[in-house]
């Protein structure tokens, strides 16, 4: 068994055991192979969301191995780390230069991730020129697929990112539609983190609110790395904001939730899928977390009758409750395998290229239903589900599923 430093975790087998992995390594080298590249903040304040990522995609890859791979070939996980020890959170750098290490290794057909926007708008023009795809179960800034940055993202040509998630361009706004239609909030103050991801939700929300009618009285920009943000949260209450949106990840966003606890207890609280995470839950923390509102890109399907039986077998592969992310990445995962499947069948050479080419086409019927690409890679669904924080102290305060309460689908903008 081969083992990178600590930072570099290459995985045979995905989530089996060492045992279990130690007996077959013979098997493996005598056997066809193809590997998965991942690139997830698995270290500091996003570790818990991006193990749900890796996970779920580890067991799409166990589960096509033991069904015995996928057209003849057996299937690896390649996994990096693209956290920072100096920040605690994602570096788009380290993720470009993951990136450049997949590309490195000539085994490596396709990639699943980033989870972070700002890391797959560093890996994209890096993966553009090596011809590989990546597919993300998370990234939603509208600007990776849009045309008018294709020069920027897809450098090469031909799109290389897709997402099994809809985009922030309706994240957002639905989310302002929801507050304006069902909350009937006025009066609003909005927050970013800085990071692609904070801004690009961020701006969305408050465009869709002032066309809803809203009145944005603070649009304003946080330091991750600050910690007191009493100033702006003081302003906000002496402008009578009604509500709070933040739009960005955990390392902000956790002590935006502990202040404005104290200092606009009253105000309707939401924010992105950056909220719906267990970082934020654990991070913020009960009581102040409780009654916060969250989005995900995706639709709810953890609770359908169809997907239970699904549900019951990755706990007890796992022994982990899945979150809605884990089904958008092991959805991601799914689309890759379908894809060198169908290259396969096709009697053609299982390339980079020829997977990317079989990605854009997809039609896969999903756990979260049926999978299709826009010309862009862009998902052709646009759903937005809400949730919101109910605490239940039968589960721990990390735990995503029994913590928010799905709410319904967001109104569309």
């Amino acid at each position: 068994m081969r083992y990178l430093h600590r930072r570099e975790t290459f995985r045979l087998l995905g989530a089996s055991t060492l045992a279990a992995a130690a007996q077959s390594t013979r098997a493996w080298a005598e056997d066809k192979a193809l590997t998965i590249g991942m690139s997830f903040p698995l270290t500091g304040s996003l570790a818990l969301q991006a193990a749900v990522a890796r996970d779920a995609a580890v067991y799409a890859i166990d589960e096509a191995n033991e069904k015995g791979g996928v057209a003849g070939y057996k299937l690896r996980a390649l996994v990096f780390d693209d956290a920072s020890t100096t920040t605690g959170q994602y570096d788009p750098a380290i993720a470009a230069t993951n990136a450049r290490k997949m590309l490195q290794d000539a085994s490596v057909i396709a990639a699943v991730g980033p989870l972070n926007s700002g890391s797959a708008k560093a890996v994209s023009p890096v993966l553009s020129q090596g011809g590989m795809a990546t597919i993300s179960g998370s990234a939603t800034n509208p600007d990776l697929s849009s045309p008018k940055f294709a020069q920027v993202y897809r450098p090469a040509g031909p799109p290389i990112f897709f997402r099994t998630v809809t985009t922030d361009a309706y994240q957002g706004p639905n989310f302002a539609n929801f507050l304006g239609e069902v909350r009937h909030v006025q009066r609003v103050t909005v927050l970013d983190d800085g990071g692609a991801y904070g801004v690009g939700m961020a701006d969305a929300f408050a465009a869709q609110a002032v066309k809803k009618g809203l009145t944005v009285v603070i649009r304003d920009r946080l330091d991750p790395l600050n910690a007191d943000y009493s100033a702006i949260l003081t302003k906000a209450k002496s402008l009578d904001t009604q509500a709070l949106y933040y739009g960005g990840d955990p390392l902000a966003g956790t002590k935006v939730v502990k202040q404005s606890y104290e200092i606009i207890p009253d105000a309707v609280k939401g924010g992105g899928d950056g909220v719906h995470t267990p970082d934020m839950l654990t991070g913020g923390a009960m009581p102040a977390i409780q009654g916060w509102y969250a989005t995900s890109a995706a639709a709810h399907v953890l609770d359908d009758a169809g997907v239970k039986p699904w549900v019951e077998r990755y706990f007890a592969k796992t022994g982990k409750q899945p979150a809605d992310y884990t089904i958008t990445y092991y959805d991601a995962t799914q689309v890759i395998l379908d894809a060198i499947a169908r290259v396969a069948k096709a009697d053609h050479p299982v390339t980079r290229a020829a997977v990317r080419d079989a990605i854009q086409t997809t039609r896969l019927d999903t756990l979260q239903g049926q999978v299709v690409f826009d010309d862009n890679g862009d998902l052709m669904s646009k759903t937005v589900s809400i949730y919101q924080v109910q605490y239940d102290a039968r589960f721990p305060i990390g735990d995503v599923i029994h913590q928010f309460k799905y709410i319904g689908v967001a109104p569309e903008a």
